[in-house]
């Protein structure tokens, strides 16, 4: 219950943007990594059960359900996502990638059923994300979107403007709902 919108840095209060160097984190990601936790020890809990029942528990079982149970685990957790000025950073279970926001070349966002935001900056890096993570977390967007303006003005944004633009509506859209769902209007 004393979980924070957004895991911040700094001490400040938590839904208020910040310092102007605070590190912003997905808000979401501590539920969705005990959700996937849950998940593969429910499965392998489950297993172990059946098999036991079955009379058939044995070490190499009990190995391979650990296996199962740990492969689920490493496809359901998400990656996590945090930003600082001037970078957005993504970790996944094996892997981490960076993208300079402030000086963005290309942001891809394709219509259709994918969520995935594309980003690239002018060194080379490449970071792939969900664009809901942004959505569950306005701190992200607005630090993405700060930085993002200021490629535009640098000109180093030659693609996704209108990605970006069309995020943005997005976002203003899932605002209002919530706003009208919270206040009983909607």
């Amino acid at each position: 219950m004393g979980e924070r919108h957004a895991q911040q840095v700094t001490d400040h209060a938590p839904g208020r943007a910040g310092p102007p160097g605070a590190v912003v984190r997905d808000a979401h990601w501590a539920g969705a990594a005990r959700c996937a936790a849950g998940c593969a020890a429910l499965l392998l809990t489950l297993l172990l059960a059946v098999d036991t029942v079955a009379g058939g528990l044995g070490v190499a079982h009990t190995a391979l359900w650990t296996a199962l149970a740990a492969l689920l685990f490493a496809v359901l957790l998400p990656t996590r996502v945090s930003a600082a000025p001037g970078r957005l950073v993504s970790r996944g279970l094996l892997s981490e990638r960076s993208v300079r926001t402030d000086r963005l070349v290309s942001v891809r966002w394709p219509e259709g059923v994918s969520q995935r935001l594309v980003l690239r900056d002018t060194d080379g890096g490449r970071v792939e994300l969900d664009a809901r993570v942004l959505l569950a977390t306005p701190e992200l967007w607005h630090r993405l979107d700060e930085d993002a303006r200021v490629s535009l003005r640098n000109g180093t944004l030659r693609w996704g403007a209108p990605a970006l633009r069309r995020l943005e509506a997005r976002l203003d859209t899932e605002t209002a709902r919530l706003v009208l769902r919270r206040s009983g209007l909607g």
